[in-house]
């Protein structure tokens, strides 16, 4: 009987040991630590959100990939450096927790927000946001284009990990064609009336516009090679 006993408490010290080790693969930081945690240089803030919670209001330079999305999360979170903490959050801390343990098992170093913006809020710590941004208008968009003899039109978001990866590039190609390419930015998390008008599916887009006609696109990582054989 005594072995049988010994037995059972056993199995449950194995299963609770266990719970314990899957749950710690991602820490779970309180709202004063995990604004102390971010402040520290090479640290990476996840919004696993919506776009929409995003711009109603987010913390200080975070990026953002939809955990309800599965295809634009695992896209944009490829991007993501796995020598740098990810700081990860949601509304109340339910998706970022999914959310961690999924970066966890592809190998990043993780922390997750207690109670999430909630929480944050409740704790009276800053919020960003620009839910008064004026929309870019479709007719505006169009003028544009026809206007101009070459455009390069960069759909693309701050909080879009690759497209903040994309960057550096985008500027070089602004440099060596700034006395030919007209540069028009549109905001992925604002100007939706013209991305539906672009019948856009992933962040980044690139549309090439020659003579008021599209020519050239691409989504995602594009080469500074590849932008200037288009735009030649």
């Amino acid at each position: 009987m005594k072995c049988k006993i010994c037995a059972s408490l056993f199995a449950m010290a194995v299963f609770i040991v266990s719970c314990a080790q899957q749950n710690n693969n991602a820490a779970i930081l309180k709202a004063a630590d995990f604004q102390k945690a971010i402040q520290l240089q090479g640290t990476q803030v996840l919004d696993v959100r919506t776009a929409t919670e995003y711009q109603s209001g987010h913390i200080k330079n975070a990026l953002q990939a939809n955990w309800n999305d599965a295809k634009e999360f695992e896209s944009r979170t490829t991007h993501l450096d796995k020598n740098a903490m990810v700081y990860v959050y949601c509304q109340a801390g339910g998706r970022s927790a999914a959310a961690a343990a999924y970066l966890a098992e592809k190998g990043f170093k993780v922390a997750n927000l207690e109670g999430g913006m909630s929480n944050w809020k409740m704790n009276n710590l800053p919020v960003e946001g620009n839910t008064n941004t004026t929309q870019m208008r479709v007719v505006d968009f169009e003028k544009v284009v026809h206007d101009n003899k070459l455009i390069l039109v960069d759909i693309g978001a701050t909080w879009c990990p690759p497209c903040r990866k994309m960057l550096p590039t985008v500027d070089k190609i602004k440099a060596n064609f700034k006395d030919k390419l007209y540069f028009l930015a549109v905001d992925g998390g604002v100007d939706m009336d013209v991305m539906k008008h672009l019948q856009f599916e992933v962040l980044p887009t690139f549309i090439i516009y020659k003579n008021g006609k599209e020519v050239w696109r691409k989504t995602g990582i594009v080469s500074e090679a590849e932008f200037s054989s288009a735009l030649k």
